[in-house]
């Protein structure tokens, strides 16, 4: 038949019909579809001749269609893709019907009404007493790259892994429906027609269930999409044993025969390829089970289920020997196969080397040569001390409390590398993605997966056989979680990160990488350390000055001398700081413009040591969880509030309590526990025309750029140019040079200059020494200078000044204070209105015997009023024998 035939459509509804058959009209728009508003009644109630005239009685040519299953009287029909007979499958489903004893049924099949379709496919149907299944795929393949459509193609693109599948054999059964013949022309999409190869609706055949289930079992065996392995049908692949060792299931599948291994339970009817297809081995029925279909991965599919084999499962031989012998059981089956021969005895598990670190360190820092820079094919002296173990050590953790105690155990020996002990238990040191070191508290996971690598850890199990067997097994969650509820661990304390040489207490320099018993400080330099030269020469001295200060701060516009001198201590205090004791006070970069060179000077030492930047929080609660943070989790020595508002004026208990305090303590974010974190970070901020107020001045190191030009950030000119791309270039160099400037002040005996700055007294004494031996002056000589910075003292100093002029040394009452110098009373910080006498009485009573420069407020108390009374002594006033009653 052509395209330009017309097809009686009529006359073939007729014959259908007449065959039991329930017919459907199909649209002529190459979809296939229905031309019924729904078909869903004709699923169930077959179409009548009148239904036939108005849907076939026009001219215009359309399809016809059969609706399958109870309908029509049980039929179904059996469909082989075009693809599928290219591919042969009907030459192959018929030489294992006669293999089987199917030969009779499935001719009668492809002789009784057989069709192909306008792809090259085949149709054929059956009649099944007692009732057909739905629509059924029976055999898939992945489709081969040549036959992806465009949409598959783009399928792939978006999903590589996406896997593209051919149907080859399936059915239509209840609620399904098919074309016929003579359907044809713009029907199906490629124009072309059904055609009838064999029989008519009429001469339909008829089978039992058990026969069509047989047939469809011939069918299903042909498929060949992979089926997911199990591990107790066939064991996933394991990693090859040491020194070319077997394991007995591997030999077994590479030494055995299928018919050996399914003798008594199957027996070969034909092979076709590498595949072959089983029978029961009583002869009882057909084809029940295949093997080989795929070469590579030799499996047993069985698609009967009158058997120990689970169905549309595959069996690799160890898996199936292990079902019919041994339950399943796979460890009984290794072992019996052992005992008969199979395999190799695999030697017991060596432990490894933990392996040496890769990368070079030098043990010193200093070789100040501009031209030399650290290199990697550097011959550096004796190398890093590191803690190095030799081999993983083993642990039988069978017992747990012998695991815990085999674990502490290894603590105290140092068998676990690069594990430490702080405030709130083990951690471990990192760096993150930007190279800043990290301090790791351990939970419950890091330890589990620390042990994982670094502790071969293994039970012990009795086999079938009696013999003991070690098998390697991970320490359970709850072991993890009992070590680290100890209050003590045998573990090395780790007090801190530096990241450059420092000196320790005894004037010793820390120079070589890793962790140092003698201060329990890490060293994890930000830059590669240079070669340290034995002694510190003049020469050596007077190269370090010029790079750091000849040259890297020549530019910078400092206010005065007492700015560069405050810079270049807050620059050598992160070499010093493990060697004296207490707090360091907070250094303020501040400027009276933009662009004038602040952030340049945090960047010195974001690349000589590394900083953490935090931005400045909203209130005193978040500030006080910032600085939890950074003394927690970060290493780096320095850190930075950067860029606070245009004015702020810094005042907060918060940071007054941080800056004066040795140790800080508070709860971890997000846990109850609280731990106590040494305060050994020098902490900076910056800003433009900054202040301070409160206790916070006194804890203050200013540091302030003056420019005294209208566009700040387009001078040019400088010394070493850039200083960014400088300080990569010569950022090692500069660390030298520092480390270099510290260890001649101590090879010169480390003389101090004694000047008082509170708390902060023993540090600054050893900064005024050493600067004073570098020759850097102007060391805390701007006291007066920092007065103007600080708006309170100003603010209380101008008060009581002028509160002392206007009512001399007499005690008077607070409203007469607030009558007599109203213009000159302090404001309230937050109305900015004149406080009430209640209100600045108490604001007296906190400042009572305090100094404002020169001048301080003393409490009187009048017994006879019953009241306090207020006056205004002068410095100059002290020794007089004056008392308050």
């Amino acid at each position: 038949m052509t395209d330009t035939q017309s097809p009686d459509l009529r006359a073939s509804a007729r014959e259908l019909h007449d065959a039991g058959l329930c017919v459907l009209p199909i649209k002529s728009d190459g979809s296939k579809a229905p031309a019924v508003r729904s078909w869903t009644p004709y699923k169930v109630q077959r179409s009548t001749p009148a239904e036939h005239d108005s849907w076939f009685g026009g001219s215009r040519p359309a399809g016809i269609a059969v609706v399958y299953g109870s309908v029509s009287g049980n039929v179904e029909m059996i469909e082989f893709e075009g693809h599928a007979i290219a591919d042969g499958l009907l030459d192959e489903v018929t030489e294992i019907m006669d293999a089987s004893g199917l030969g009779d049924e499935w001719q009668a099949i492809l002789s009784g009404w057989a069709t192909e379709s306008p792809s090259g496919g085949r149709h054929y149907r059956v009649r099944v007493e007692d009732g057909v299944p739905g629509n059924t795929k029976l055999s898939s393949r992945l489709a081969r790259e040549d036959e992806y459509t465009d949409k598959e193609q783009q399928q792939l693109r978006e999903k590589p892994n996406a896997r593209i599948i051919r149907v080859q054999i399936e059915t239509r059964g209840e609620g399904g429906y098919g074309l016929v013949e003579p359907s044809g022309g713009t029907v199906h999409a490629s124009g072309r027609p059904y055609v009838r190869l064999a029989g008519e609706p009429a001469t339909i055949p008829t089978l039992d269930a058990a026969a069509m289930t047989a047939i469809r079992d011939v069918c299903r065996m042909l498929d060949t999409l992979p089926k997911p392995e199990t591990p107790k049908t066939a064991p996933r692949d394991t990693r090859p044993l040491p020194e070319g060792a077997v394991r007995p299931g591997e030999d077994y599948e590479a030494r055995t025969d299928w018919q050996d291994i399914l003798a008594g339970t199957f027996r070969p009817l034909i092979t076709r390829g590498s595949t072959t297809y089983w029978g029961w081995a009583d002869g009882v029925g057909g084809v029940k089970a295949t093997t080989g279909r795929d070469p590579e991965r030799d499996r047993l599919y069985v698609f009967a289920t009158g058997s120990e084999f689970q169905a549309d499962t595959p069996y690799s031989k160890f898996g199936a020997y292990a079902l019919l012998h041994h339950s399943g059981n796979h460890k009984a089956a290794a072992a019996e196969l052992r005992r008969r021969g199979f395999g190799t005895e695999p030697p017991r598990r060596r432990l490894n080397a933990v392996p040496q670190h890769s990368q070079h360190f030098s043990d010193g820092s200093s070789a100040l040569e501009v031209d030399h820079a650290p290199d990697a094919q550097d011959e550096f002296e004796g190398g890093p001390d590191l803690r190095v173990v030799s081999t993983t050590p083993d642990l039988d953790i069978t017992n747990e409390a012998d695991a815990i105690d085999g674990v502490l155990a290894l603590m105290k020996a140092g068998r676990l590398p690069d594990l430490y002990k702080r405030s709130g238990g083990p951690c471990w040191v990192h760096q993150d993605d930007n190279g800043n070191p990290l301090m790791q508290q351990l939970g419950t996971d890091n330890l589990r997966a620390y042990l994982a690598d670094h502790v071969t850890s293994y039970v012990v199990k009795k086999g079938p056989d009696e013999v003991e067997t070690e098998e390697r097994e991970l320490f359970m969650p709850k072991t993890c979680g009992t070590i680290l509820g100890r209050k003590d661990w045998p573990l090395p304390p780790l007090r801190g990160i530096v990241t450059s040489p420092v000196v320790r207490p005894d004037g010793s320099l820390l120079q070589v990488p890793g962790y140092d018993p003698a201060t329990g400080l890490y060293l994890q330099p930000r830059v590669p350390l240079r070669r340290l030269q034995p002694q510190v020469t003049t020469d050596s001295l007077a190269r370090a000055k010029d790079i750091v200060l000849g040259q890297m701060l020549a530019d910078f516009p400092f206010a005065t001398p007492s700015d560069r001198a405050h810079y270049v201590g807050a620059l050598l205090t992160p070499i010093l700081r493990p060697h004296f004791f207490g707090p360091t006070p907070m250094f303020i970069i501040t400027a009276t413009a933009p662009g004038s060179g602040k952030s340049l000077l945090k960047d010195i030492f974001k690349y000589g040591y590394g900083i953490a930047e935090t931005a400045w929080p909203e209130n005193d609660t978040e500030l006080r969880k910032s600085i939890t943070t950074q003394l927690y989790t970060t290493g780096q020595p320095v850190v930075v509030l950067d860029n606070l508002p245009n004015g702020y004026v810094v005042k907060s208990p918060v940071l007054s309590s941080l800056l004066t305090t040795e140790h800080w303590g508070d709860r971890v974010l997000g846990s109850t526990a609280s731990v106590t974190m040494p305060n050994d970070r020098l902490w900076i901020i910056t800003g433009n025309a900054l202040r301070t107020g409160g206790d916070n001045g006194r804890r203050t190191m200013w540091i302030r750029l003056d420019p005294d030009h209208p566009d700040p950030d387009q001078r040019d000119g400088f010394r070493v140019g850039d200083l960014r791309p400088w300080l990569r270039a010569n950022a090692s160099t500069v660390v030298a040079a520092l480390v270099t400037m510290v260890r001649a002040w101590f090879a010169a005996g480390a003389p101090k200059v004694r000047v008082r700055k509170g708390d902060y007294s023993e540090w600054a004494s050893l900064l005024a020494g050493l600067l004073n031996y570098l020759g850097v002056e102007g060391w805390m000589a701007d006291r007066d200078q920092a007065i103007d910075q600080d708006d309170e003292l100003l603010e209380w100093l101008a008060f009581l000044e002028t509160w002392r002029v206007k009512l001399g040394d007499q005690p008077v009452q607070t409203g007469a204070v607030l009558a007599a110098v109203a213009d000159h009373v302090p404001r309230h910080p937050k109305t900015g209105e004149l406080p009430t006498a209640n209100v600045l009485g108490g604001w007296l009573k906190s400042r009572d015997g305090r100094y404002f420069g020169t001048h301080k407020v003393v409490k009187v108390w009048d017994s006879h009023r019953r009241q306090n009374l207020w006056r205004v002594d002068v410095h100059a006033d002290r020794g007089t024998g004056r008392h308050e009653s």
